[in-house]
């Protein structure tokens, strides 16, 4: 099954690892390093224009989806239920 992360961009929901919501950047010490360590690697992906909601991590890449950590949670719930 698939996830649609905002834009035109989407994944398959089994290479997903985690979805945060992009708040975690600021609270989190060890997400700050993470995702610093995924941009040097150039593994970060900012979908669209809008202001991001939610950090999606997936096998190969980190997206910054401008859809909220909850909604895209409900669609990878509702797609493995399928």
């Amino acid at each position: 099954m698939y996830i649609h992360l905002g834009g035109e961009k989407v994944v398959l929901s089994s290479e997903v690892i985690a979805i945060f919501d992009v708040s975690i950047e600021k609270s989190s010490k060890v997400s700050k390093l993470f995702v610093s360590h995924a941009m040097k690697e150039k593994q970060v992906l900012r979908i669209g224009e809008e202001e991001p909601k939610s950090i999606v991590v997936t096998k190969a890449m980190v997206y910054y989806s401008p859809i909220s950590s909850a909604t895209l949670k409900k669609k990878s719930s509702i797609q493995s239920m399928m």
